[in-house]
């Protein structure tokens, strides 16, 4: 009995102080740097930055399109970084700039690179 406790901590302190794996991101080579900025923008927006739980690709969910958003700031000549750092007012839909003000703890914490991808990602529309 006291060997199989003595071998069941030794195995278990073997297994906890094992190298964990580490997810290593491969951008495939093959992308153009334009491609490689528009892949990581749409992993942002559909993951960390929170976007596409309010914001679908061609139509209105809780807040507007993607398309409709790109459309708008480019016909208007808006800028989407200003207001994705709280620093613009609202262009596309005033009405929901209250939903989206809880969104700006996320966007104002994106570091530049990822947030330029963002604003890269949905002018792509």
């Amino acid at each position: 009995m006291k060997k199989f406790l003595v071998f069941g901590i030794l195995a278990l302190a073997v297994v906890s102080c094992g190298k964990t794996k580490e997810t290593v991101e491969v951008t495939p080579t093959n992308l153009s740097e334009k491609e490689q900025q528009l892949a990581l923008g749409k992993k942002i927006f559909d993951g960390k930055g929170a976007c596409a739980s309010c914001h679908l690709p061609e139509r209105k969910a809780i807040g507007p399109s993607i398309k409709e958003i790109a459309e708008i700031y480019r016909a208007q000549n808006g800028d989407m970084k200003a207001f994705l750092l709280e620093k613009a007012e609202p262009i596309v839909d005033p009405t929901q700039y209250v939903t989206m003000k809880t969104n700006f703890v996320i966007t104002k914490r994106l570091p530049e690179n990822e947030l330029e991808a963002v604003i890269a990602y949905m002018e792509s529309f």
